[in-house]
């Protein structure tokens, strides 16, 4: 059994209430402590009294960090059996859990550099410039603590906050149960590279506790459905990130044959799990034939347990998996079903399931049924016309809109509800440095000052 121990301001804590975590066949393999609100409320406290470190020291622990991560044991675990561990409780395909897991260390490696881009050109860093005699904005933090709500649906969600590090907030985790696991590593590693206790906290909590690091931090970024957008969609100290709803649209003059290979591994790529995954394919046009080679090529995928290398699906509980589809089969309701709700769970017969990949194709564009995201790769394809317009494709936070139609692509760019577009033969999960998410995150971290100084 792996114990999985607060990370406050006096170090491990360990609570008298403790979550079994278990794995997708319902093993129990960790107990996780679970800290009260006022221990929360203390520990923020905490990291507020914390000034920053130097930029200097903060800059070579992230490097320092990011090869811990990698290397070193952090709960008595290396890191092939962190990975192990993370593929058995998320039913992450192991190949999967690995790649984000890396992916993390690779994020917080290039944490420094990741923050660049988004700094305005006529902003300085720090008040001491030269520059700010004459006249000069200063690039200021919005707060002194960050706090995060993670999501449990892969390691790599916690790649991002590490760019908080480097603008000298102190950062407040509170893990997922689904995935408690890449958290707890990442903190201690951070502390291993010479981050104090009070810049990095790891606070699993109950509901109580979640709601008090909110309020108690400065900024939240929070991880959640709809219904986790639409509470925070009115406070200005809370970055949500929901469902993706990432969208592929084809336009009638092209050749959608040369494009299949990006279209199925956009749908299948990381086992359908993430938000960058397609979840709509448009096609202006008859998407008949293009939805029968979508789906020969999907029904291909074996199901395998998730520790096996060529795994490619996400593994659920049995029960899960079915409640997964039935809720498929009732959205499905009106469409044709080219691999349907019925055959999605492929029992394993150790008590967990594979989720086969789902393919549906309508008679329109329907919004509401383009926009049913689950965790595996489940496809809605439909005709789109010029008519339609990008409203089909709003609410997207990626939309790759294989045309050489210069209009179309301007009027995604202009659609406030589209995140990032993409065009042409780019997978929609599709990440680099420079390219936003969702915005730059330091553009809610930060804001520009005007300062002039003798």
């Amino acid at each position: 059994m792996l114990y999985l121990d607060a990370l406050g301001p006096g170090g491990e804590y360990r609570t008298r209430t403790r979550d079994v975590i278990t794995d997708v066949t319902g093993t129990p393999v960790a107990e996780l402590s679970v800290v009260p609100p006022l221990y929360v409320n203390r520990t923020i406290r905490a990291q507020r009294q914390a000034a920053p470190l130097p930029t200097a020291r903060r800059e070579s622990a992230l490097a320092d960090a990011a090869d811990i991560f990698e290397t070193a044991l952090s709960g008595g675990r290396d890191f092939d059996e962190y990975v192990a561990m993370v593929s058995r409780v998320a039913g992450l395909p192991v190949t999967v859990a690995r790649a984000s897991a890396r992916g993390v260390a690779e994020a917080v490696r290039g944490a420094v550099g990741a923050v660049t881009p988004a700094r305005p050109v006529g902003a300085v860093l720090d008040w001491r410039d030269e520059r700010t005699r004459r006249g000069r904005a200063v690039w200021a933090r919005r707060g002194d603590v960050l706090a995060v709500h993670a999501s449990g649906n892969s390691p790599g969600v916690h790649g991002s906050w590490a760019q908080a590090l480097v603008l000298g907030f102190r950062v407040a985790v509170r893990p997922s149960r689904r995935e408690p696991f890449t958290a707890h590593r990442l903190v201690n590693a951070l502390r291993q590279a010479g981050f104090r206790p009070e810049d990095a906290v790891y606070l699993p909590t109950d509901h109580a506790g979640a709601a008090e690091i909110i309020a108690a931090a400065d900024l939240a970024v929070v991880y959640g459905g709809q219904d986790v957008v639409d509470k925070y969609a009115r406070d200005p100290t809370v970055l949500t990130n929901g469902p993706g709803r990432t969208k592929i649209l084809i336009t009638a003059e092209m050749d959608w044959h040369a494009y299949l290979d990006v279209i199925v591994d956009s749908i299948s790529g990381q086992g359908g799990m993430a938000c960058t995954n397609a979840t709509a394919v448009l096609y202006e046009g008859d998407p008949r034939a293009l939805a029968a080679a979508i789906a020969a090529r999907l029904t291909t995928i074996e199901p395998l347990p998730a520790s096996g290398e060529r795994a490619i699906l996400p593994i659920q509980p049995l029960d899960s998996a079915r409640r997964v589809a039935d809720y498929l089969g009732a959205k499905a309701r009106g469409a044709e079903p080219l691999l349907g709700a019925d055959q999605v769970v492929a029992d394993l017969g150790d008590g967990s399931a594979a989720l086969r990949p789902a393919v549906h194709m309508l008679e329109c564009p329907d919004v509401d049924t383009l926009n049913t995201e689950l965790a595996f790769p489940c496809v809605w394809i439909a005709p789109w016309s010029r008519a339609d317009g990008v409203l089909p494709l709003r609410q997207s936070l990626v939309v790759n809109a294989i045309t050489t139609d210069e209009e179309l692509i301007d009027a995604l760019l202009d659609e406030p509800t589209v995140a990032n577009v993409y065009a042409g033969n780019h997978l929609t999960s599709h990440t680099a440095p420079a390219i936003p998410h969702d915005g730059y995150l330091a553009d809610f971290l930060m804001r520009t000052k005007g300062m002039i100084r003798d």
